[in-house]
């Protein structure tokens, strides 16, 4: 698996684009699925260019449904070291795409739902500063990270009402970041469940708006 093996969705601005945003869908899922994601980055960020990879690891054999690592036989042992085989031929996506784009790492925002967002969680822990920002729409970490990333500021977003990922995880992922110094936001709404709800949705867009990074007022 490379970089190259990945198929695509795109949204890209009339004129050269000057912000990056990949956004990773969930398992048994489909890029199509974080369109209206997409579309609401497009819609607030005219110069964003948006691209939704696809899922290498089929679900089933002759069916189209997409995951990033394989779930057959999962378990809390197993988790961290399949993404984490995961993670390199992700990260050369986007390299290619910033190379493609000339889009530096700064400006390049990677966001995922549920196993997409783990994925996301994933590539920051073993690439600080690959992408400037992550949003992790409910999904937990695979490992813990037993370091802050410098370069990366990390946005995780949960629905109180989520039975497939609790919202504990998040709530222990961030004070996870916190105690590591992390320049981290964690957002969970309380009538949300385990989906890519609008309100999520417009709170992510909100903090890309408006959270200035941390490294910046530390270096200021």
């Amino acid at each position: 698996m490379n970089a190259s093996s990945f198929e695509t969705l795109e949204l890209l601005p009339a004129t050269a684009p000057r912000q990056l945003f990949v956004l990773l869908h969930d398992a048994g899922g489909s890029a199509m699925d974080m369109m209206a994601l997409a579309t609401l980055i497009g819609e607030s960020f005219s110069e964003a260019a948006i691209v939704m990879p696809e899922g290498v690891e089929a679900i089933h054999l002759g069916k189209t449904e997409r995951q990033w690592f394989p779930t057959f036989e999962l378990t809390d042992a197993n988790h961290p070291e399949r993404v984490a085989r995961a993670v390199p031929p992700l990260a050369a996506f986007i390299r290619q795409q910033q190379e493609r784009f000339g889009i530096l790492q700064s400006d390049t925002a990677l966001a995922g739902f549920s196993q997409g967002a783990t994925m996301a969680l994933a590539l920051c822990d073993r690439h600080d500063g690959l992408v400037g920002r992550v949003l992790a729409f409910s999904g937990p970490y695979a490992a813990w990270p037993d370091k802050a990333p410098a370069l990366t500021t990390i946005h995780l977003l949960h629905g109180q009402l989520d039975e497939v990922v609790p919202a504990r995880l998040a709530q222990q992922g961030y004070a996870e970041l916190m105690a590591l110094g992390a320049d981290a936001t964690c957002d969970i709404a309380s009538s949300i469940g385990h989906e890519l709800h609008p309100a999520l949705m417009a709170q992510a867009v909100h903090r890309l708006q408006t959270c200035v990074p941390l490294r910046f007022w530390r270096s200021a």
